[in-house]
């Protein structure tokens, strides 16, 4: 299952805002605004349960083999009840007097039981009883024991409601193109809510073969898992051939009016479905997803399990997308793409999904995970083949470069905490389950499984994983058996490693955090000593973890970043010393291409010379090491680890890069320093030296689109121009406003690709004629991927009456706003700048009843806890602070927030406060001094400097 972006802020950041107050008074080096998901676990807890508490797993006395379930709505009228019956063959392993399955929300039972395989045998009549706790339907009937090795079909009738909160089996809308509202019934299972559409072993271990029935209008058609079993089918009821064995989460079902493409290749039927008039804008969903899987199958050399493939786009949709075996489930905007007026954003976020629902139906689907706590497993492998599989179907695109400036940043920042989980985490309770669907189970265990697959090489890592998936088909599997997997495929291969593969994966998936290497040059002998330790935003901060490191390099002599295999390691100690005779004016830089999962510090010396490098030859390095030396860099400076000069030096080789990984990660800090010092009384000389570093390259890249470009350029393009836009380079601002102008006045349409950049700086500059054009433009579309764009794009506007028509139309039930769309106009405004806060604060201020009682969706924290905590996080001078602390004196001790409010408002104001009293002065003073021609000398001195060192080095 995928995790989507909500507003700026992932939906993760709002579920672990909900610390407690212990964890809400932790001081922390780094804000929450930049630590984007780095807050911990609100329900950390032991690696075992704790003994006086209920066992929420099923008892183990019965398992199931087979579900005849059979369905029926009248979803075409917009009715929400559903009338279903399961049989449920199960046997027994163990004698009982009761058999325990999971309900959430059905109602009006009855049940019966019969034995098989024995003559004459009668169907019984069963109690039942009911514990919502842990959602535990029990059936028993009083002196009938079922005895162990017996096998049983229990049925049972039972009524439902559809859900309108996209969870479990639930109601979606649309309006079609005349203006019409149109009504269908579709599934989110995952993790925990099959058992609301039928009564189920619904834990992922307890794999079953489903047959499915389902009775709808005629004029709507059914789909699921499988193909349809025509003798079987009639008028208004469609039946589908048995699954394979499968867990219950897995199972999906659609009954619509949606329309379909469909092709074939590699032997496998694939169709992509969404709502009448969009069939137009199937075909590249359809094309990549063919191309994926074969890519895949290939990788693996494990062919798709199932008879056919479908993708469906479904209009309300909560998560990002879902991996039912055989049947996708996607949000429109990660399907649909339309050639014409799509982005390359969208174009690459509906082939990366793809890929990632497609990888799972090897990893969590073929193989599942034997329980929760390992989610890591499936969603870690997903993670990874997004962006594998993506690379094999269209090379051209160096699609690494965006996981590297994404996921891998993510899960670095996310790690940095003295109390960070471990990717394999104990849990239990649906809630627990719920918190782990973070960037430690995709962005970490994506980054740490793609470091093996380099470090090990890609020739025992593919064997390994074609190891795993044919060795524990069709069953559930744990780490162990991934281990073990990637073991035998090294002696397979003949390739040694130090130590065994349980040991050296397992430092990494059973303790949370990130490895610090410190590495010291001796420039006398040419070696270099590399010492381990964990990585926290307080550099104080000491622990006794040790990893099992991978380690390669490169310099200045041998630039050769192509071999990402590791030839040196740290065995779980604390450090040791290579002797590589390396020449004392050559740079050095451990972890090529930026693979191993680790931050870097390097001796002083060395980051000179680095610089010296960048601003010479900057294209010897790698564009993913030249972007992680800026992340670095900038986490290194801010933590007191090296002066900020040294990170700020570095960025003025930028006039010259040209990759989008590095002006990703440029961005990132330039977009962070801006946030605290937008107010500052010497802020006009941080946009100049920000103007030195982009305006050649903006030059360059222009703000208008070409056909033709590499894939990459157009994400660059976008970077530079929201930085130029920033720093005030004028043209960006003259050019961005007049495209926008030219949209509202004359109809000229916007490059699809720089729409969201025309938009939001055009915005900053708009009067209300051109604020309302792209406000009701947002209100009649209806392309999803659109609709976020502009939603975006609003908030970015800086005139208080235009941000307070904008967020207040989050509670206007009258306009074109869709459920979950409705609480995420709030974070655009607040995190845009200090007019967009104070509009928030005073929205909230006004309103916070009715904002409270917005639908969050499935699982959903509340949007007036998780708002008002987001402020916060943006909240950095006293005026702001007095407007939100007014705020919550009116909310707190609602029903609508927790106690917990106060401690973590305070937490994240605070954090921000001690960030500014650290960084502020030495940031100025250099950027000060920078304008004044102090620095500026220094930094021009420095390039003639490694011009003559490269004149008589070449």
């Amino acid at each position: 299952m995928v995790r989507v972006q909500i507003g700026g802020m992932s939906l993760l950041v709002v579920l672990l805002l909900a610390i407690s107050a212990t964890q809400a008074a932790v001081v922390r080096s780094f804000p929450p605004f930049e630590q984007l998901q780095s807050l911990e676990n609100p329900n950390q807890r032991a690696v075992v349960p704790f003994a006086d508490e209920d066992n929420y797993r099923l008892p183990n006395e019965t398992i199931p083999s087979h579900y005849a379930v059979s369905l029926s709505t009248n979803v075409h009228t917009g009715d929400t009840v559903f009338n279903g019956t399961v049989a449920i063959t199960l046997s027994v392993v163990e004698a009982t007097t009761k058999i325990v399955v999971h309900a959430r929300q059905l109602e009006n039972y009855t049940a019966s039981i019969i034995q098989q395989g024995v003559t004459e045998a009668v169907a019984q009549e069963l109690t039942f009883e009911y514990e919502a706790e842990r959602e535990f339907l029990t059936f028993s009937k009083t002196g009938l024991t079922f005895a162990e090795g017996t096998t049983w079909i229990l049925t049972i009738n039972y009524q439902g409601h559809l859900r309108t909160d996209n969870g479990g089996f639930y109601l979606s809308t649309f309006t079609d193109e005349e203006g019409n509202t149109k009504y269908l019934a579709t599934t989110q299972f995952e993790s925990t809510d099959a058992r609301h559409a039928f009564p189920c072993y619904d834990e992922p271990s307890k794999r079953a073969e489903f047959t499915i029935t389902i009775k709808h209008d005629p004029s709507y058609n059914a789909i699921s898992n499988m193909p349809v079993n025509e003798a079987a089918s009639s008028s208004g009821v469609t039946a589908f051939q048995k699954t394979v064995n499968m867990p219950s989460y897995l199972v999906a079902f659609i009954v619509s009016e949606f329309v379909f493409s469909e092709g074939e290749l590699n032997g496998l039927p694939q169709r992509v479905f969404s709502r009448k008039g969009t069939e137009n804008d199937q075909e590249w969903a359809l094309t990549t997803g063919m191309l994926v899987e074969k890519r895949l199958s290939g990788y693996f050399d494990v062919p798709f399990a199932l008879p056919k493939l479908d993708q469906a786009g479904i209009p309300d949709f909560a998560a990002g997308a879902m991996e039912n075996w055989g049947l996708a489930t996607y949000r429109e905007e990660y399907l649909l793409y339309n050639p014409v007026n799509s982005t390359i954003s969208t174009q690459t976020n509906i082939a990366t999904i793809e890929a990632h629902e497609d990888a799972h139906m090897w990893f969590g689907d073929l193989v599942a995970i034997e329980w929760w706590s390992y989610l890591w497993l499936k969603e870690g492998f997903a993670t990874l083949f997004e962006n594998l599989a993506v690379d094999l179907a269209y090379p051209e695109w160096d699609i690494f470069q965006t996981f590297h400036a994404g996921s891998y940043q993510s899960a670095l920042v996310y790690d940095a905490s003295a109390t960070a989980r471990p990717m394999s985490y104990f849990v239990q309770k649906p809630s627990e389950i719920a918190l782990l669907y973070d960037s430690v189970s995709y962005a970490k265990a994506g980054s740490v499984l793609d470091m093996w697959r380099h470090a090990l090489t890609n020739t025992v890592f593919q064997r390994g994983l074609h190891n795993y998936l044919t060795d524990n088909q069709f069953t559930a599997a744990n780490p162990t058996k991934l281990f073990e997997a990637i073991a035998k495929a090294a002696v397979e291969e003949n390739y040694a490693v130090p130590a065994t593969v349980a040991n050296m994966m397992g430092s990494w998936t059973n303790q949370g955090g990130v490895p610090l290497l410190t590495v010291t040059r001796n420039y006398d002998n040419g070696s270099f000593t590399v010492k381990q330790s964990v990585y926290t935003n307080d550099k104080d901060y000491t622990s006794d973890k040790l990893w099992y490191v991978p380690i390669n390099y490169a310099d200045h002599s041998n630039p050769d970043f192509r071999n990402t295999e590791a030839t040196h390691y740290l065995l779980n100690q604390s450090e040791i010393t290579i002797d590589a005779g390396l020449d004392q004016s050559n740079w050095l830089i451990l972890n090529k291409k930026s693979t191993g999962y680790f931050r870097i510090l390097y001796d002083a010396a060395n980051w000179q010379l680095i610089t010296n490098g960048l601003l010479v030859r900057p294209h010897k390095i790698d564009p993913r090491n030249r972007a992680q030396l800026i992340n670095d860099l900038y986490r290194f400076a801010t933590s007191g680890r090296v002066p900020h000069a040294t990170l700020l030096e570095l960025l003025t080789y930028l006039p010259q890069e040209d990759q989008y990984s590095p002006w990703s990660a440029a961005n990132t800090v330039i977009t962070l320093f801006n946030r605290y010092l937008s107010g500052d009384a010497d802020y006009a000389n941080f946009q100049f030296y920000v103007r030195e570093l982009v305006s050649l390259q903006y030059d360059k890249f222009g703000v208008n689109d070409l056909n033709g470009e590499q894939h990459l350029v157009k994400f660059t393009r976008n970077l530079l121009v929201n930085i130029a836009c920033l720093a005030g380079v004028e043209n960006c601002l003259t050019e961005t406003k007049a495209k926008l102008t030219a949209m509202v006045e004359e109809g000229t349409v916007i490059e699809p690709n720089l729409q969201s950049q025309v938009y939001c700086n055009g915005l900053k500059q708009a009067d209300d004629k051109i604020f309302d054009f792209v406000y009701d433009k947002l209100m009649s579309s209806t392309d999803q991927a659109e609709r976020r764009l502009l939603i975006s794009a609003l908030g970015c506007s800086q005139s208080s009456s235009q941000l307070e028509k904008f967020v207040s139309s989050s509670i206007d039930d009258s306009n074109g706003l869709r459920v979950q769309e409705r609480i995420t106009l709030l974070s655009p405004a607040y995190s845009r700048g200090e007019i967009g806060l104070l509009a928030a604060v005073e929205f909230l201020q006004n309103n916070w009843e009715q904002y409270a009682q917005l639908n969050t969706g499935f699982g959903g924290v509340n949007p007036l806890y998780s708002d008002i905590v987001g402020i916060s996080a943006y909240t950095v001078n006293d005026k702001q602070k007095e407007a939100l602390q007014k705020l919550v004196d009116t909310v707190k001790g609602s029903e609508y927030v927790p106690t917990t409010l106060q401690a973590s408002v305070d937490a994240n104001v605070n954090a921000n406060y001690a960030w500014l009293t650290t960084n502020r002065e030495p940031l100025m003073s250099w950027v000060n001094g920078f304008r004044s021609g102090s620095s500026a000398l220094n930094a021009s001195l420095l390039a003639i400097l490694a011009c003559l060192l490269a004149a008589k080095l070449f």
